[in-house]
């Protein structure tokens, strides 16, 4: 665990980057710092592995101040993921991530071989090994950044706003390969961001900072979203934090229905049958059950349904994995007002109107149990 004792960082000109913060990060979990600029959250971080001393307070790495230990030894012990990436351009990419075990002593077989066992682990293919830095898109290096930073296999790893400069769709592909890798190793890891989306993503805990460096909300995502501690936080949090929230409650509870789903080639006798007051628009799925699009009962014809005529189908959610959010959004995104469910190959597993969907969200809220005071809270 890393204990935050009541850390101040002043510089000699006055300024107070950070102001008497107190934390404790639990051990193989994310930590997310956010707040806005100015607030302190990257002076945090890098006081955690002494890149900045801090001024007042202390902070214990499972019980023992920092401070005690020798720096190049505490920071060899902790990962470090910069924006950028921050790599070396004049080596390559297995050279890079072999950087710090090379550090360490090993032999360059061995620091090579585990680089290219992480390569593949970050989702890195194994011929970019001996490509250079700027042969990589902006999301290939983030991926060597995050690799090179496990390297060592150290119990925690720094991340500051590491997947900030790459566009929202490669930055939601970090961000679960992020996750996926925390499920296998279990690090405790201290992620610093200025994305409320993302800190809510990936935190197990979320502390939220205001300017000066004070914490404002020490909590679980789940709990900072639905009891933001004071005015500060709940403008923070924007205005669809209910949106947010809905993140956490599950889509497995959903009564899916199968009969306005037929095929390309369905006989006209099932497309007739398929068609109902209910469900006005019937989903067309190619051959193999992946959804195509919507149609009304009356414009499908047996056996020559033209797939370019069908209305768009929206954004699907896996079914029983995927949240209520996903759900919803999958819903508001189809013209029909219905969201597809598909399962874990891509193919439809049942549609959902938003009037169920809006039944399950008023069920869950009503058996969500009513939110603890925040872990932490800062003096308003």
């Amino acid at each position: 665990m890393i204990r935050i004792d009541s850390v101040t960082k002043r510089y000699p000109d006055g300024t107070v980057a950070v102001d008497r913060l107190s934390l404790e990060i639990p051990d193989r979990s994310i930590t997310v710092l956010v707040g806005p600029s100015g607030c302190g959250k990257t002076t945090t971080l890098r006081m955690i592995n002494r890149m900045v001393e801090p001024s007042e307070g202390r902070i214990l790495l499972d019980g023992v101040d920092i401070m005690q230990q020798p720096v190049n030894t505490l920071r060899r012990s902790m990962g470090y993921v910069i924006q950028n990436a921050g790599l070396f351009q004049h080596r390559t990419i297995v050279d890079n991530i072999a950087t710090v075990p090379r550090m360490l002593g090993w032999g360059k077989d061995k620091a090579r071989s585990r680089a290219r066992e992480l390569m593949e682990r970050v989702g890195l293919d194994a011929s970019l090994a001996k490509r250079y830095p700027y042969q990589l898109s902006g999301g290939q290096q983030q991926r060597v950044g995050v690799a090179r930073a496990l390297a060592a296999d150290p119990p925690v790893l720094l991340m500051d706003e590491p997947f900030s400069a790459v566009d929202p769709v490669v930055r939601k592909g970090l961000q679960d390969e992020l996750l996926r890798i925390q499920g296998e190793l279990g690090k405790t890891i201290v992620f610093v961001t200025h994305d409320i989306d993302e800190a809510v993503k990936l935190g197990t805990m979320v502390a939220v900072m205001r300017t000066g460096g004070r914490l404002a909300q020490f909590a679980p995502p789940a709990e900072l979203l639905s009891s933001p501690a004071d005015e500060f936080v709940e403008d923070f949090l924007g205005a669809d934090r209910g949106i947010r929230r809905l993140s956490f409650f599950p889509s497995a509870g959903l009564e899916l229905l199968t009969t306005p789903i037929v095929a390309l080639d369905a006989p006209a006798e099932q497309i007739a049958a398929r068609g109902s007051a209910d469900v006005p628009y019937l989903l067309v799925t190619d051959l193999d059950g992946r959804p195509l699009g919507w149609g009304a009962p009356g414009d499908l014809t047996a056996g020559r349904i033209e797939a370019e005529r069908l209305l768009p189908y929206g954004r699907p959610f896996v079914a029983g994995r995927d949240s209520l959010r996903a759900a919803l959004d999958g819903a508001v995104l189809s013209p029909t007002g219905w969201a597809v469910a598909v399962d874990g190959e891509g193919r439809a597993a049942g549609v959902v109107s938003q009037q169920t969907i809006g039944e399950a969200i008023r069920g869950a809220h009503a058996a969500a149990p009513a939110a603890p005071a925040a872990v932490a809270k800062a003096a308003r």
